[in-house]
């Protein structure tokens, strides 16, 4: 009528078992937590970076603009040789896909948009540069 007491190995396997179930509680409500947490985290960094794209994209255009005006008063304010580069400038912002910002060639595109402006200014003989990129931008893209 005495009930024997249970063997260490069962006590040892319900601890184990309880100590896996908190285990797997723990890491499921921590991984939803941290999954609502990092798609807040990452709206604002794409904010953030998705702004700091355009504010660049729309100084080089807003450049361009000026000078295209330029060119359509003065059809000689520019060498033939500038001109051809801000052509070639105008198809670089026209064919930036502002609207697929996951295109595997971005960065690539931003940097030949940064070279082609800094070959015009160089032509020009003027000092202009965007002061608002970021100095470390491939590692923040």
């Amino acid at each position: 009528m005495d009930q024997q007491p249970k063997d260490d190995t069962d006590i040892f396997q319900l601890t184990v078992t309880l100590d896996q179930t908190h285990y797997q509680e723990g890491y499921k409500n921590g991984y939803d937590d941290g999954l609502v947490s990092g798609k807040g985290d990452g709206r604002q960094v794409g904010l953030k970076m998705g702004f700091q794209v355009g504010e660049e994209l729309g100084f080089y255009q807003g450049c361009l603009d000026v000078w295209m005006s330029a060119i359509r008063l003065d059809q000689d304010a520019f060498s033939a040789r500038v001109r051809k580069n801000m052509e070639q400038l105008a198809a670089l912002l026209s064919n930036y896909p502002l609207s697929d910002p996951e295109h595997q060639q971005v960065q690539d595109m931003m940097e030949k948009i940064r070279m082609k402006f800094r070959v015009i200014v160089a032509s020009l003989g003027a000092k202009l540069e965007y002061e608002g990129r970021p100095t470390s931008s491939k590692e923040d893209f």
